[in-house]
Parts: structure tokens; C-alpha cells; sequence
């Protein structure tokens, strides 16, 4: 297995649960999974239409993100270089190679959430009742 660190800093380490955890730093967190599913459901798409699709994403953080998304080869940025600027965002192979992931764990959360939920609300009532 391949010892490149995803997480600067870090040692490596090649066992599955490494790996689970690279992969979800790289196409998890908050924003990266609605980015990469809207990107790809309007295929090409621009800064702007990308930003109104995500209307609780602030300009920065989208910015960044997609940055991180372009870097890890994931999302394919292009600039027109035209007035006024046009620069289009797209998935690349790897990207669209990610939906396969994401179609998982969409797949489990359904399943699952409403077990995951009953468990919370049993948690919490038990941990208010402690008090």
C-alpha cells in the first residue's frame, strides 16, 4: 500500500481504518459531498450557479473547498480568461469515480437513520434522566 500521508504531519499507516479515514478527509466533511453532488448533477457549472445552489455556503469557504477538490484532482476548474471572468467548475474521472462512495453511503444513512435517531433520542433521555 501506498504510504503517501494524507494528513500532514501524520506517520504513515497502511491498515483499513487509515485508509477509511484518508479517504473520508478527502471526500468528506460539511460542504465537499454537496459540492461534488451538485457539480456533478449540473455537470459543468459556474462559481455563481454553484454558490446559489448552496445558499448557506459563504463565498470563502466555497472558494476553499473547491480549491481542496481541485488540488486532490477531484473537481477540474477551468478559466476562460475573458472579460468579464467566466471560470467553469467540472468533475474530473477520480471525481466522478467518488460517486460510487457517496451512492453507499447514501445508501446506509437511508437504512439506517432512523435507528441512528432512535438511539440519539434514547441516549439523550437517558443521560437527562442521570441529571
Amino acid at each position: 500500500m501506498d504510504k503517501n500521508l494524507v494528513i500532514p504531519g501524520s506517520e504513515p499507516c497502511d491498515d483499513d481504518a487509515c485508509a477509511v479515514r484518508d479517504a473520508l478527509l478527502i471526500i468528506g466533511g460539511k460542504w465537499k459531498s454537496i459540492i461534488m453532488h451538485t457539480v456533478h448533477n449540473q455537470g459543468t457549472i459556474r462559481f455563481n450557479q454553484l454558490k446559489k445552489s448552496l445558499p448557506d455556503i459563504s463565498q470563502k469557504m466555497l472558494t476553499q473547498q473547491l480549491r481542496e477538490l481541485e488540488r486532490d484532482g477531484l473537481i477540474k476548474r477551468v478559466d476562460h480568461e475573458e472579460m468579464p471572468p467566466r471560470v467553469e467548475y467540472s468533475l474530473t474521472d477520480l471525481g466522478i469515480s467518488a460517486g460510487s462512495v457517496y451512492k453507499t453511503i447514501n445508501i446506509w444513512q437511508k437504512e439506517y437513520l432512523k435507528t441512528i435517531n432512535n438511539n440519539r433520542k434514547n441516549y439523550d433521555e437517558s443521560k437527562t434522566d442521570q441529571g
